[in-house]
């Protein structure tokens, strides 16, 4: 069924079914960390669309976004955003595979004390 994918690519879809089993009806709080940039963005998967979205690419951000600060100063970002949209209680984190460590730990701590509940 998955011989095509990678071991890496396997765990994240798995991880990323288990999640959505487990939280019916909750926003999914998706993260994208490439070399240069994080994005994050608020996926309700019961509708199948995206509700807000924060990146380190959009022109407020330019030059940040490749360290620690820069993912902080996204998570703020999207936490006013969420807050906006009203979806403050009903999200969970999915990490995508990526570790909870430096620039997604960073962005993830930045949307709590932004005021989401995660």
């Amino acid at each position: 069924m998955l011989k095509h994918f990678t071991t890496d690519e396997r765990r994240k879809l798995s991880t990323r079914g288990a999640l959505k089993r487990k939280n019916p009806g909750k926003i999914r709080l998706s993260v994208f960390r490439s070399g240069r940039h994080i994005e994050i963005q608020a996926i309700d998967d019961v509708n199948g669309n995206t509700i807000c979205a924060a990146s380190s690419k959009e022109k407020a951000f330019k030059g940040k976004g490749w360290d620690v600060a820069g993912a902080e100063l996204v998570g703020k970002s999207f936490a006013e955003r969420a807050k906006k949209a009203k979806i403050t209680d009903v999200c969970y984190f999915d990490r995508g595979g990526y570790r909870y460590h430096g620039r997604v730990k960073a962005l993830c701590e930045a949307i709590r004390t932004g005021g989401v509940k995660i």
